[in-house]
């Protein structure tokens, strides 16, 4: 598992590809994962020098210097060909905002969903009323997920599928070590279903009810986050 930028990769719907507008830290990350999923990513920025350290890292990369704030340069360069657009950019606010507008309201563009970085609250308003479909706040993203390591301390990995229901990778409980998962029933008693099992390099997919849990072993499961939370720690 990773970040929730890899998982976009396998969404439906977005056979168009990505684009990322902003190649800094953040956007190299969020290309990086992409890439590394197999999607068609084209990267843009205003400065050269970002395009050159990008290439530097991902030499096979689509990258084109650009100015995202001219309508006339984002048709030109495919952004508005791509059914993602990912802006990454932080600073000035203005240019992430003109950026979101042009890619989500330009006339014959084929973007079906724009997710924008935010640096606060009042950004984070602007970007959704211009028509951002989802705002990220990196830095909080961090500090949220700290604070689950905090209160967990054996997940190893969340995924979020929806507001409701995720995916844990969690340390084998000790309570766990040496049952199998038909004892266990975690189906029954705890309501999440496990997807796989196992040593974390070799896991077995959809493990058998005779499947004996180890120390060192991990669990994948699968249910409400609130049930979720409620599996026992280490």
């Amino acid at each position: 598992m990773s970040e929730w930028w890899q998982w976009l990769a396998r969404k439906e719907g977005d056979a168009l590809g990505f684009a990322v507008v902003g190649v800094g830290r953040f956007g190299t990350a969020v290309c990086r994962e992409l890439i590394l999923n197999g999607a068609e990513v084209l990267a843009v920025d205003s400065s050269e020098k970002a395009i050159d350290d990008l290439r530097q890292l991902e030499p096979s990369i689509e990258a084109r210097v650009v100015d995202s704030t001219d309508e006339d340069s984002m048709r030109e360069a495919g952004v508005l060909e791509m059914g993602t657009v990912v802006v990454g950019i932080s600073e000035p606010i203005e240019a992430s905002i003109t950026t979101t507008l042009i890619a989500k309201h330009t006339e014959g563009s084929r973007v079906n969903e724009v997710i924008a970085r935010a640096t606060s609250d009042l950004h984070e308003k602007m970007l959704k009323r211009v028509g951002a479909d989802r705002v990220v706040f990196p830095s909080r993203m961090q500090g949220e997920r700290l604070g689950l390591e905090l209160v967990r301390p054996n997940l190893i990995e969340r995924l979020e599928l929806d507001d409701q229901t995720g995916i844990d990778e969690i340390k084998v409980p000790e309570i766990f070590v040496g049952c199998s998962l038909r004892d266990l029933n975690l189906r029954k008693n705890y309501l999440v279903n496990v997807l796989a099992a196992g040593p974390a390099k070799r896991l077995t997919v959809n493990p058998p009810a005779k499947y004996i849990l180890e120390k060192d072993h991990v669990l994948v499961v699968m249910g409400l986050m609130e049930d979720l939370q409620k599996l026992p720690q280490v």
